[in-house]
């Protein structure tokens, strides 16, 4: 075995001697014969460098991102101002994942206050949204008029910058600006305007945006959002107007976002949407609000993890660090048959749990307090055997909740109908030199299954209303004002309440078991960044997932091929269905950013797989 950069002797004998202990006490593992030898990726063997500084990091979906938040950097903004601005620029050039449209829920660490806080960016579903419209269709449609929450992403980075930014709003708006005037179209994004054409140009005004000439942008041309940066304009410059009126920088933000939800723009989306035969109004724009929130949060291997409230997946990661630590993943040599056993069965449990409680808490009764508990996450390790499970098995969290539950139990399910168009997302993370962190997945007014466009603001729209329930019974049941439970899920990390990581990553229910795969390794193993982001994962696709048709594959566990063929094998033979991938498969991106801890230097890491990018100094 090959240690990993920063591991003592003391680290690898202790894996060994468990690994010895596994066999002991597993005895299908001890039929199977020794043990394979498990090796950590080192610093040296990563496809990529992992980057190093002193002065910040941003890591992000696309370079086009990475720049603008690296250009706030250097105009002396603050992880947030950087993180804010990487996010309006990956809204303009990364149209395939992320609109200006959608919803971007962040969590943000600020070194001066110690405070950490969740900016609560879904978008809430509009006044005439009510399980009885989309009865007959028996799911929620995930594309066009009438497929979205109110648009977050304005209000929601307004909140940011007002929380602890240093910049206007003008000033980290400047980039999309210039990047919707005009950016060179790269291949990635060429390949799914493409494939996505047909989808796309059933609505008027996503083909007059999109495919202006009548055919797809092409690889090295000017791709240009003439009315998108007309908008984008208008907000900036409502923020200059209020500065220069002698209001301080967060009333001339409060003015910037106003624009986009009380202003003109407002009442032409609304117009534009109604007319196409949607349920947004113009007063669900002009009412809607987002708000800071304290995060949820565990303590797990020696570090405090924090995500968004149960209106998110992002609970679940907690709830599965917290089963995984209970059933000594700890003890386990990292990337090994137990270890990945154990690894898919604590997703499994969280995830099955998550189908079953979570919903907005402001409609729905979330035991929260069991959920979290220390004491539930040790009854639901004892249900990992040596054999997969392939059932579905919900917890009783009430029983550690303090009170009884007051509201009819809620049995997950999938619908006979056709699947719709896959999903995307994107992620930011950015550390500054103070340490300031900043943690945001931005989603939904993709082009995947036909982007819709709201007139001429060149605005794509929301497509998260596909992930409410229709039934009754649900904590994550439609209803008007009410957010879905998003599976958009930022993180971040603390260790000694100093901070440490931020990271994040695309891909809908997947997210947070990708991101759990890095942290493991991460908190447990001290393994570096980019070499944990690069090891062999696994992805269970066991639960229902959240989008149309809440589709479930019991047992079902992608691999990646690189992962040894014995520890596979062993897998199967434990009752693992297995889909092998391959070499990166997993078809997610992390990124991720933070402190060096005891160094105070910096560091930053992006996936190999889609092409991810980070930068710094």
């Amino acid at each position: 075995m090959k240690q990993a950069e920063g591991a003592t002797r003391r680290d690898v004998a202790a894996m060994l001697l468990a690994s010895a202990a596994t066999l002991a006490s597993d005895p299908l593992r001890a039929q199977a014969g020794p043990v394979e030898p498990t090796r950590l990726i080192s610093a040296g063997e990563t496809l990529r460098p992992e980057i190093t500084g002193s002065f910040g990091i941003v890591s992000a979906g696309r370079h086009y991102a990475c720049a603008a938040g690296i250009r706030m950097l250097m105009a002396g903004g603050n992880a947030t101002d950087a993180g804010v601005a990487a996010v309006f620029a990956a809204a303009v050039t990364e149209i395939s994942h992320f609109g200006f449209g959608g919803e971007a829920p962040a969590i943000i660490h600020d070194v001066k206050s110690g405070r950490s806080v969740v900016v609560n960016g879904q978008g809430t579903a509009p006044g005439l949204a009510r399980p009885e419209v989309f009865a007959a269709a028996g799911v929620i449609p995930g594309n066009g008029p009438n497929g979205g929450t109110i648009p977050a992403v304005v209000d929601a980075m307004a909140l940011a910058l007002q929380f602890n930014g240093s910049m206007s709003l003008s000033q980290v708006m400047q980039p999309a600006i210039e990047l919707a005037d005009g950016f060179v179209m790269y291949n990635f994004l060429a390949e799914v305007f493409a494939s996505q054409q047909k989808a796309t140009s059933q609505w008027d005004w996503a083909r007059r945006t999109y495919y202006p000439d009548g055919t797809p942008p092409r690889t090295g041309q000017m791709f240009r959002q003439p009315n998108l940066a007309r908008t984008l304009r208008t907000i900036a410059a409502a923020d200059a107007a209020a500065m220069a009126a002698g209001k301080d920088r967060v009333k001339a933000i409060q003015a910037g976002r106003d624009a986009f939800y009380t202003g003109d723009i407002a009442r032409r989306m609304a117009a534009a949407v109604e007319a196409d035969g949607g349920l947004l109004r113009y007063a669900d724009l002009a009412g809607y609000k987002g708000r800071l929130e304290t995060p949820a949060s565990v303590e797990v291997f020696g570090h405090r993890v924090l995500k968004g409230g149960f209106w998110s997946q992002g609970p679940a990661l907690l709830m599965a660090l917290n089963i995984a630590e209970a059933a000594g993943i700890a003890a386990l040599p990292p990337g090994s048959e137990a270890y990945l056993h154990t690894l898919a069965e604590s997703i499994k449990l969280a995830f099955d749990d998550r189908n079953m409680f979570f919903g907005d808490p402001d409609f729905a009764d979330v035991p929260g307090k069991g959920l979290l508990s220390k004491a539930y996450a040790a009854e639901r390790a004892k249900l990992i055997g040596p054999m997969a499970s392939l059932a579905h098995r919900y917890g009783n969290p009430w029983a550690h909740e303090g009170r009884t539950r007051r509201t009819p139990e809620f049995l997950p399910h999938m619908l006979k109908r056709p699947a719709g168009p896959s999903a995307d997302t994107t992620a930011i993370e950015v550390v500054d030199a103070a340490g300031n962190l900043f943690s945001c997945t931005p989603s939904s007014g993709w082009l995947l299954g036909g982007a819709y466009v709201a007139g001429d603001t060149g605005v794509p729209m929301s497509n998260r209303l596909t992930i409410f329930d229709l039934d009754a019974t649900s904590p994550n049941v439609l209803a008007p004002g009410k957010r879905p439970r998003t599976t958009l899920t930022p993180t971040l990390v603390l260790k000694g309440e100093k901070p440490y990581l931020a990271i994040g990553t695309p891909g809908g229910d997947n997210q947070d078991q990708q991101i759990m795969n890095v942290l493991l390794r991460v908190l447990i193993h001290d393994q570096p960044l980019q070499a944990a982001i690069e090891e062999p994962r696994i992805n269970s696709n066991h639960f229902h997932n959240s989008f149309a048709i809440k589709k479930d594959e019991p047992g079902v566990l992608e691999i990646e091929d690189r992962v040894p063929e014995a520890t596979r094998k062993g897998l199967a033979a434990r009752g693992h269905k297995l889909e092998v991938l391959g070499p990166y498969g997993v078809s997610t991106g992390v990124v991720a950013a933070g402190v060096v801890p005891g160094k105070g230097t910096l560091r930053g890491a992006a996936d190999v797989r889609r092409e991810r990018y980070v930068f710094g100094w």
